[in-house]
């Protein structure tokens, strides 16, 4: 009986002191899980849900060191889309139609792609996409993101869309900041054509500010995009 009561207190103790220990721990990982998801929300646009500025590169990053020559950075931009803000429905009829461009790219990029909005109707994406089904996807892209919208009481709104891409096979570089310029001169070159633009050797030449392309408005103060 004696040798059962020495066996069971220093478990007793050692349970007691992983208990007292287990009790700020638990604290500080609510704490820890809390701040996680305060940090989370802060990268995502509030309209659309998407990545931020900053954690679309954070992401896009990931993806293009991961995936190397198969991975694809892409610049999308909403033409014409002053006009439906200052059209009938107004800005609603703006969100609108930003709220589910942001759902279409989600929908093609799939859960392993990053999607984020840079900001007004501009949004970027990282896939990985192989070259043989790269011109395919982006065909598919321009496709799904030129569908009307519907906006209010079943009213559709016109949408078109241009979009330029890059690739490291292509340029021989895995720099995002090359990759968006890159793109970025490749969707400014095929703007209001309907189709998607794969970046070549002399998209990447384009003078640029802060990563993008030199005269785009906002280059000035585009902050850490790249």
């Amino acid at each position: 009986m004696a040798s059962t009561v020495r066996i069971q207190a220093p478990i007793g103790q050692r349970a007691l002191f992983i208990t007292t220990l287990a009790v700020p721990l638990t604290g500080w990982t609510v704490h820890a899980l809390a701040l996680h998801r305060k940090l989370s929300a802060a990268r995502r646009d509030p309209l659309t849900g998407l990545l931020g500025r900053d954690g679309f590169t954070a992401k896009a990053r990931q993806i293009t060191d991961r995936y190397g020559d198969q991975a694809l950075v892409g610049i999308v931009d909403l033409d014409h889309f002053k006009q439906i803000n200052d059209g009938p429905g107004g800005h609603a009829a703006g969100d609108r139609v930003l709220a589910a461009t942001a759902t279409r790219l989600t929908a093609w990029a799939g859960s392993r792609g990053a999607v984020g909005r840079l900001g007004g109707d501009e949004f970027a994406f990282a896939v990985r996409i192989g070259p043989a089904r790269r011109e395919l996807r982006l065909a598919q892209l321009t496709q799904l993101l030129t569908q009307p919208v519907e906006v209010d009481d079943g009213v559709l709104v016109d949408v078109a869309a241009s979009i330029g891409a890059a690739c490291p096979a292509i340029l021989r570089t895995r720099d995002l900041s090359m990759l968006q310029r890159a793109a970025d001169a490749a969707m400014y070159a095929g703007k209001h054509t309907g189709r998607a633009v794969l970046a070549g050797p002399q998209h990447a030449t384009v003078p640029s500010i802060n990563g993008r392309r030199a005269g785009r408005p906002g280059t000035n103060s585009l902050g850490r995009a790249a």
